[in-house]
């Protein structure tokens, strides 16, 4: 059964897990691989293997990541939910042959679908940023 308890605790767990560019083992499950659609501003991938692609390709581009959570908001019709989700992140990136890294700062703005997995577990079946808004200073993608 979805609460907000749960997709809360979603939200927070997938954050933590992308900080610490955790392996794939810990991050797939929180997925489901068949039906999988997630729109991020530089690509839109689907299922298992279009998101390792993705996730392998950022964790070598980000680094020093900071995920902070700042609002989820659940609308919960029995199994699935479509979650408002807004969250600040920070990260730095190195493009070669620049002297220093740079440091982007800003909300992202999406919108997930969920649904109740097994064993009380809360699953992603659609993850859509459908904005950011950097920081006075921030870098820029």
């Amino acid at each position: 059964m979805l609460t907000q308890e749960s997709i809360e605790k979603l939200a927070k767990d997938w954050y933590r897990k992308l900080d610490v560019h955790a392996p794939m083992v810990e991050v797939l499950p929180m997925l489901i691989d068949d039906g999988l659609e997630m729109v991020f501003p530089e690509a839109t991938v689907y299922g298992y293997a279009g998101f390792e692609g993705w996730f392998q390709r950022v964790i070598r581009i980000f680094f020093d990541e900071v995920h902070t959570v700042k609002t989820v908001e659940p609308v919960i019709d029995g199994d699935t939910a479509t979650v408002r989700v807004v969250v600040k992140w920070e990260a730095s990136v190195w493009n070669a042959p620049d002297a220093e890294s740079k440091r982007i700062t800003l909300d992202a703005f999406q919108t997930w679908e969920v649904k109740a997995g097994p064993n009380d577990t809360v699953l992603i079946t659609k993850y859509t940023v459908d904005g950011l808004e950097y920081y006075e200073g921030s870098a820029e993608l």
